[in-house]
């Protein structure tokens, strides 16, 4: 039988940082809601990095760090297409000039008597 991941909404996971506030214990608040102490640290530090950003959506927390890797990626795949889209232009420019001597086509070479 597979294990589901446990998924904890903002409010628990804010809730568990203002009772470690309050005094308690990182371990008394682990053993207390069955998480892991690095969990708990984890979850403070994000807030204290974020802010009123932390923990959006699913229950993960939301950095910018995140979606500036997503848009370095989709900026890497635009520069990927952008040089193989001037390479076919480039090449297809210098096709072009060359074209017209293939057909034969010489001036009034091909009068007709």
């Amino acid at each position: 039988m597979s294990l589901s991941r446990r998924r904890f909404s903002k409010e628990f996971k804010l809730q568990v940082i203002r009772e470690i506030e309050a005094g308690k214990s990182l371990a008394q608040a682990a053993r207390e809601h069955e998480i892991h102490v690095n969990l708990i640290a984890k979850w403070r530090d994000q807030l204290a990095k974020y802010g009123g950003e932390a923990f959006q959506g699913n229950g993960n927390a939301y950095t910018h760090e995140a979606k500036v890797a997503e848009l370095e990626r989709i900026i890497g795949q635009f520069a990927a297409e952008n040089s193989l889209l001037k390479r076919a232009l480039k090449s297809l420019e210098t096709e072009r000039p060359s074209a017209p001597n293939q057909r034969g086509g010489a001036k009034g070479g091909g009068e007709k008597r």
